[in-house]
């Protein structure tokens, strides 16, 4: 059956009592492990790489990513991983491009279970974890500042710009993903 309601409204049906209580629920869970997945492959990677590595997370950037989240922005800084050690500009760039890999990854096991699950219960939360994600990879491939995509420009623009590639089809191809149904 065709449903053109909200996200809001997908919950509370399959959800029951406060559709923005089960929203909320998933939507912390999605971002949890989008954000905890990409900074644990700059750590695996760092520590692969023979670098110190560790995880610190931040609950006030976690508090303010799930409320911007629930209003339709995507930002936040739930925690980092910081790393130390002997790094060439390579090891910089194969520990940045990890974390928006994981993103990828699961951004295209999102896009391929929303196809799989169309018409089912299941379809909406995946479909989020897809856009969370292909978001996600696209902001941290981008060239600027702090973000992983200056680390991998400055060592391997042909990289940088397969990535950068991957990361803008999985974003784009929400425009033409076909109309979400469920029942």
């Amino acid at each position: 059956m065709f449903r053109s309601g909200s996200v809001a409204d997908y919950f509370e049906r399959h959800f029951g009592g406060s559709e923005y209580g089960a929203m909320f629920a998933v939507i912390f869970v999605i971002m949890l492990l989008s954000f905890v997945g990409h900074e644990m492959g700059h750590k695996f990677m760092s520590q692969d790489l023979g670098c110190w590595a560790e995880y610190r997370m931040y609950p006030m950037g976690l508090l303010l990513a799930l409320v911007m989240s629930v209003f339709g922005f995507l930002f936040a800084a739930p925690g980092a991983v910081y790393i130390r050690g002997n790094m060439t500009v390579e090891d910089n760039g194969r520990i940045s491009i990890a974390g928006p890999a994981v993103n990828m990854f699961l951004a295209a096991v999102g896009i391929a279970g929303s196809l799989v699950l169309n018409e089912t219960a299941y379809v909406v939360p995946v479909y989020l974890m897809a856009s969370m994600n292909a978001s996600l990879a696209l902001f941290n491939m981008l060239p600027f500042g702090p973000l992983d995509g200056a680390k991998i420009l400055r060592w391997n623009t042909g990289i940088y710009a397969l990535a950068m590639g991957i990361a803008v089809v999985l974003f784009i191809s929400f425009w033409f993903m076909p109309t979400i149904y469920y029942s």
